[in-house]
């Protein structure tokens, strides 16, 4: 899967260009997010082009945020459909990752928090 990786100050900002988050393509998915944190552990994963999102999905979504709080950091959702919201909210992913309108906003409260 190809994922657009952009750096906003100190956090990695990873755009998924697919339509769908699945078991075709959650494992790179993943593996290019991991790469990309090699210094880094505050990490946006902007949701703008997910219509779809399915367990290993969001499987790979918590390999993430696990990656990241290994070094102390965090992770946050952003510019997520109501459809794959809804999905997000039933597994519960919304407790423990936080889930903000705009990427601005997740950018802003890693800065707010720090």
């Amino acid at each position: 899967m190809d994922v657009l990786i952009e750096q906003d100050g100190d956090v990695i900002v990873a755009t998924p260009i697919a339509k769908h988050l699945d078991l075709s393509n959650s494992e790179s998915f993943r593996d290019e997010i991991v790469a990309a944190l090699a210094n880094h552990h505050k990490l946006v994963i902007d949701m703008q082009n997910i219509d779809f999102i399915d367990s290993r999905g969001c499987g790979a979504i918590i390999s993430c945020l696990k990656h990241v709080a290994a070094a102390g950091g965090d992770l946050k959702l952003c510019d997520v459909k109501p459809r794959v919201r809804t999905i997000l909210e039933l597994i519960r992913l919304h407790r423990i990752c936080e889930i903000l309108k705009t990427r601005d906003q997740a950018v802003f409260r890693f800065e707010s928090v720090t």
